[in-house]
């Protein structure tokens, strides 16, 4: 192996073997999972991440997973093995332009950049209402045969364009809940798309993050910098500290900072947060509002004050937290 950079790269039965590992630690973080000992874990693969969240977490009171960026294909094959999904930012859009379509393409317009298009920069969430093919408005009117109707494959292509619209974006998040979970672990396993072909991680199977420990893990640690200098206040200078994480800083993670420096800092810090952009929105609430309820959750391991926020419905949407403010022991924030 001494002076390849991939060796498993081009090495198919390495591949395999690891590949069968990986199988068996994804599904011991399932199953950690199910038995509500794992609050939730990532999948990062190179196409796309997804987010399994334990029954009882985000206000949800059973098992769901979202996957983003999705296309097309992805859900085909999804729907091909019989996982029942739905897309909650699309239809949340779709639902919010057919309230108020006006104030809609206001906003859309309004928002447009040097170079871009209505298209580009709206939702992608083109009207429904003929996709059955249903014209009875036409008998309505009583000219029915006087107007061409479009035939059935005008209108499957016009299906086809608004669902590839979404794809690589937010609004493709897909959202799968309850046994269905089940089925998407097995698709996962065989997805040949979950292995990237080509690059540094070519060959290798998706990365798997936790907050707990699993068969097959690892123990990692973020790596830490600290910063001192002096800035100007009013009335001459203070000494001023600061601490960099790097890493994949997990939910509970973040959270369990904010319990230390609370205390630590005597009530006054400021954190500067920089999301991964594409796991935004794993940020929607997974439950419908009117079973968004926080749940409560077993111990996992984690800080009672973190499970508690974790069970809280989830209330950014799409975005997330850039800065985190804390004085005289009171949160302010920005998204």
């Amino acid at each position: 192996m001494a002076g390849r950079a991939c060796p498993w790269a081009q090495d198919e039965a390495l591949q395999q073997v690891l590949m069968s590992d990986w199988s068996v630690s994804f599904t011991s973080l399932y199953n950690l999972l199910r038995a509500r000992l794992c609050p939730y874990f990532y999948v990062c693969a190179a196409q796309f991440s997804v987010l399994f969240r334990a029954a009882g977490l985000a206000g949800s009171a059973v098992p769901t997973a979202a996957i983003v960026p999705t296309t097309r294909g992805l859900r085909e094959a999804m729907r091909s093995e019989g996982i029942e999904f739905s897309l909650p930012l699309l239809e949340e859009s779709r639902t919010r332009k057919q309230k108020n379509p006006e104030s809609l393409e206001t906003e859309t317009a309004s928002g447009l950049g040097e170079g871009s298009t209505v298209e580009d920069a709206g939702e992608p969430a083109p009207s429904d209402d003929d996709d059955d093919g249903s014209f009875s408005w036409l008998e309505e009117m009583g000219v029915q045969d006087k107007v061409k109707k479009p035939d059935t494959i005008s209108i499957q292509l016009r299906k086809e364009k608004q669902e590839v619209q979404v794809d690589h974006r937010p609004e493709s998040l897909v959202l799968v809940r309850g046994s269905n979970t089940f089925t998407l672990l097995n698709f996962l396993i065989s997805c040949r798309s979950l292995v990237a072909v080509a690059g540094p991680q070519a060959g290798l199977p998706p990365t798997l993050l936790a907050p707990v420990a699993f068969r097959g893990g690892t123990l990692q640690t973020l790596k830490a910098r600290t910063v001192s200098g002096r800035a100007r206040v009013q009335g001459g200078f203070e000494d001023v500290f600061s601490l960099e994480l790097l890493g994949p800083v997990l939910p509970h993670t973040l959270h369990a900072l904010t319990l230390l420096l609370g205390p630590a800092q005597r009530g006054s810090f400021r954190a500067l947060l920089s999301p991964h952009e594409p796991s935004a929105a794993f940020n929607t609430c997974p439950a419908p509002p009117q079973e968004c309820v926080p749940q409560d959750l077993p111990p996992c391991g984690l800080h009672p004050k973190t499970l508690e926020q974790l069970s809280q419905c989830p209330t950014l949407g799409k975005s997330s937290l850039r800065l985190l403010e804390m004085k005289d022991y009171c949160y302010t924030w920005k998204a």
